[in-house]
């Protein structure tokens, strides 16, 4: 994962990995205030080289979290769910005490199934359980890099089907009918519009600014083009366990003011739902990303 970028070291911010595989605390940051050049470009090659990049002890109105974002490129608005009324690029994520759903509580990566799918995601912590609500994320490179030559040359032309608005795990109902009642997110769309939710993408996509070669998997996919459900299913559920292998992963204990923000290019995450009884908000952007290549 260490590469020309890491080596050149980062003299603006203090970078701290979390795991071994992915994941780096930065601090001497404060995202209320507009980075000057130097410490962005700091902090996008941390963000290059870690993969998942956090910040703590963060104060930050909903204008200050969308002028940072807004550094990395445009926004992408979740095709579903409505943002907040006075800053409608940010999308509240919250569970309430009596809420029984988690959002994000599958691996995946962010907007999949539309024709460009995010970039990277930006969450911030409003409010947290006493304990639980952790994010696990994992290295889409190094699930690449563990398969053997024999498989890379076999996935090499191979594209997956995303869908959006429809999960086989969630017995066959719509986005509308499983949030209905379950949690106080913003209010949901009742049509996505002109907005794609179904796409087909490279299995093994190169990631634009890297130039490396990640697998392109999770929990939206659901076959592969122009294959079957039935054929498609044990190499999907295959590659779905080996890119979430333990070895690939980090994991972050969120707290009041902590951000975290994403590459969904070359990773993964997971939203664990372990704190049933207990309130958790968020606030997230997701940067428009490319068309997988």
């Amino acid at each position: 994962m260490t590469g020309i970028l890491h080596r050149m070291g980062y003299q603006t911010i203090d970078v701290r990995p979390i795991a071994g595989a992915l994941g780096a605390e930065i601090d001497g940051v404060d995202l209320s205030q507009p980075l000057d050049e130097r410490t962005f470009d700091a902090v996008h090659r941390a963000l290059l080289d870690h993969l998942v990049i956090f910040f703590r002890d963060q104060t930050l109105t909903p204008r200050e979290q969308l002028v940072f974002a807004r550094r990395f490129g445009g926004i992408h608005l979740h095709p579903f769910v409505k943002g907040l009324p006075d800053c409608p690029e940010i999308m509240p994520v919250i569970k309430e005490a009596g809420d029984t759903r988690t959002f994000g509580s599958a691996w995946h990566s962010d907007q999949m199934f539309t024709a460009r799918p995010a970039m990277g995601t930006m969450l911030y912590a409003k409010a947290v359980p006493p304990v639980g609500g952790d994010t696990l994320y994992a290295n889409m490179y190094m699930a690449y890099d563990a398969l053997s030559d024999s498989m890379k040359d076999m996935l090499a032309a191979l594209k997956t089907f995303s869908v959006g608005d429809r999960f086989k795990q969630a017995g066959g109902k719509s986005r509308a009918q499983r949030y209905a009642g379950t949690s106080k997110m913003g209010e949901l769309l009742k049509d996505p519009g002109n907005v794609q939710t179904e796409s087909a993408h490279p299995l093994i996509r190169t990631h634009p600014e890297t130039g490396r070669k990640t697998l392109y998997i999770g929990s939206h996919a659901q076959r592969f083009k122009r294959m079957s459900d039935a054929e498609s299913a044990p190499l999907l559920a295959f590659l779905k366990t080996h890119a979430v292998r333990p070895e690939f992963t980090c994991r972050f204990t969120w707290a009041e003011g902590s951000l975290a923000f994403w590459d969904n290019r070359c990773t993964q995450h997971f939203a664990i739902g372990d704190y049933d009884g207990h309130r958790r908000e968020m606030h997230r952007i997701t940067i428009a990303g490319d068309t997988p290549f």
